[in-house]
């Protein structure tokens, strides 16, 4: 069986379940073309419960054909979907023996080391989310990587985070909250006018996004996706905004409708905390990049 093998990092039932995520990890490292296959999420992080997910990382210069992904699935799955694409290529099946969800997601090489050079090469900064694939490799853990590509890949994303790629994400991000004119703030301000709860509740999620890039960028912290970000930030982070926990249960706990002014003044609250630390930092930007 063509597979290097790394450990991942223990987690609850590790004991039970790391030799069913490596034979299933292996099943997927046999696909025609396959370069590695890795895991992250919280399996990789060490911090799964009973009801996390098992991500699966399956990397192979060309999309291996359905009827192959569907074996695999079968040999393993009490129900499956194939060929998912809403967010990237994907299947995903529930597990017959553990009942754990497992989430395979499909890229090729060049895309995610195209991805890092954008980052770490390029300092190219999204609206929101910018560094969550940098850390996605960071935190996975190599089940196959026969060729040792993989950890070739993760030895170059181990780097300091660079100065240029932490400004251009606070530049990016920081006008679209405030200062803009199609600023989120001023569009959930907008919304409210128009007693628009379902546009209140859509702006103050990408304000919140943009918010936590800022962030995780001002900490020198690479992106951790969707979930568990104010934990992460709290654990993690140095750097923060004085009251931000205040400010920020502030923003969730504002009633979604009817819309209310509360909205617009728990969001403005919570940049101007963001203000405050970006000028004590001496990173408070004097204008956007486009």
């Amino acid at each position: 069986m063509r597979s290097t093998r790394a450990t991942p990092r223990v987690w609850p039932g590790a004991d039970t379940e790391e030799p069913i995520l490596l034979e299933i990890a292996a099943a997927y490292g046999d696909l025609p073309g396959v370069v590695a296959v890795a895991v992250a999420g919280s399996i990789a992080a060490g911090s799964a419960d009973p009801a996390s997910d098992f991500d699966l990382y399956v990397y192979a210069p060309e999309l291996p054909p359905i009827p192959l992904r569907a074996a695999v699935a079968d040999r393993f799955a009490v129900e499956s979907e194939i060929g998912n694409t809403v967010w990237e290529q994907g299947d995903e099946w529930r597990h017959m023996r553990t009942g754990r969800h497992v989430d395979v997601m499909y890229r090729t090489p060049a895309w995610i080391e195209d991805q890092l050079a954008r980052l770490l090469v390029h300092h190219e900064a999204a609206a929101g989310y910018s560094t969550c694939f940098w850390h996605n490799v960071l935190h996975s853990a190599a089940l196959v990587d026969a060729s040792g590509w993989y950890r070739q890949l993760q030895e170059k994303a181990h780097q300091p985070y660079p100065e240029a790629l932490k400004r251009a994400i606070i530049a990016k991000n920081y006008p679209v909250l405030r200062q803009a004119f199609s600023s989120y703030l001023h569009q959930i301000e907008r919304a409210v006018t128009r007693d628009d709860a379902v546009s209140v509740q859509h702006r103050t999620t990408a304000l919140l996004a943009s918010y936590f890039d800022i962030l995780f960028a001002v900490n020198e912290i690479p992106h951790p996706g969707e979930k568990r970000q104010l934990h992460q930030i709290l654990a993690r982070g140095s750097k923060l905004p004085p009251d931000m926990e205040t400010t920020l249960t502030n923003v969730l706990s504002v009633p979604a409708a009817p819309a209310t002014r509360a909205a617009v003044e728990s969001a403005a609250s919570l940049v101007d905390g963001l203000d405050r630390l970006l000028a004590a930092e001496g990173l408070l930007p004097s204008r956007a990049i486009p």
